[in-house]
């Protein structure tokens, strides 16, 4: 076995969907560097363009910039045409764009929390998921391969533990758990679905990382993880290659879950 070989993702072309995000320019930044090109989706257009030529620039890759509107099913055909004029190719997709809702919707009660904006959570969480796992999914079945790696949290495997948040507005709302729990099944019934035909689709599940934070936040959060800290920005970048690339190669319809220890009691 050559170790290298296995973890390489030189050439592969990579859709990150919420790539201007915080965590999703992560990902594009630590999939450029092992080679990939990666594709940054996003509502937020002008920030994929500065991180496109950005990436182009240092790491000598192919990266593609695309608007993408998650709660439109045309949006998604367009930047599919698009990853295909230029690549040809889909090897690995990314459902990392969440809608979290602002700090007075997360510190909105439960019983007056707006129907509207739990629709529009709904519509990005999941039925974006859905429609870009569809739509690159019909690619992945003619190439007779593919990965999809669906990102969830911590808080689609339990309830968010709400001692912590005080005046914070860090507060995290019922539909970010609702999706993201949604968003565990789908990856399971897609493995299954897809079972035979060269498509692997797993979850990456993380917890919380440190940005700046309210203190008396981070310190609760801390104190509630066995590992006594909440994570940097960069340390999720490893199991995201490990799925992404040939080091997961016998592992599909799982839930990879990165959390310091958060739901280990």
């Amino acid at each position: 076995m050559n170790i290298g070989k296995i973890f390489d993702l030189s050439n592969k072309t990579i859709v990150i969907t919420g790539a201007a995000g915080f965590l999703g320019s992560q990902y594009a930044e630590g999939l450029s560097q092992v080679g990939a090109n990666v594709v940054l989706a996003d509502i937020n257009y002008k920030e994929c363009q500065r991180m496109s030529n950005y990436l182009k620039k240092e790491y000598l890759t192919n990266p593609l910039a695309v608007k993408l509107d998650l709660t439109k099913s045309q949006s998604i055909n367009s930047m599919v045409q698009k990853i295909l004029k230029k690549f040809e190719k889909i090897d690995v997709l990314i459902n990392n764009a969440a809608d979290q809702g602002n700090s007075k919707l997360r510190t909105t009660s439960f019983e007056d929390f707006p129907l509207k904006y739990w629709n529009k959570a709904i519509d990005v969480n999941l039925t974006g998921v859905f429609l870009c796992c569809q739509k690159i999914g019909k690619v992945m079945v003619k190439q007779r391969k593919g990965v999809i790696i669906n990102i969830s949290s911590t808080y689609g495997l339990v309830a968010p533990d709400q001692r912590i948040y005080g005046k914070s507005g860090q507060n995290s709302a019922a539909f970010y758990a609702t999706t993201k729990s949604g968003i565990l099944n789908l990856t399971r019934y897609l493995a299954s679905y897809w079972q035979r035909k060269g498509i692997r689709v797993n979850t990456l599940s993380p917890g919380g990382v440190e940005k700046n934070q309210d203190p008396d936040f981070i310190k609760k959060y801390s104190e509630r993880t066995p590992l006594g800290r909440m994570a940097k920005k960069d340390e999720y970048i490893g199991p995201i290659i490990f799925l992404a690339s040939e080091a997961s190669s016998y592992m599909t319809g799982s839930n990879l879950i990165v959390d310091g220890g958060w739901t280990a009691w």
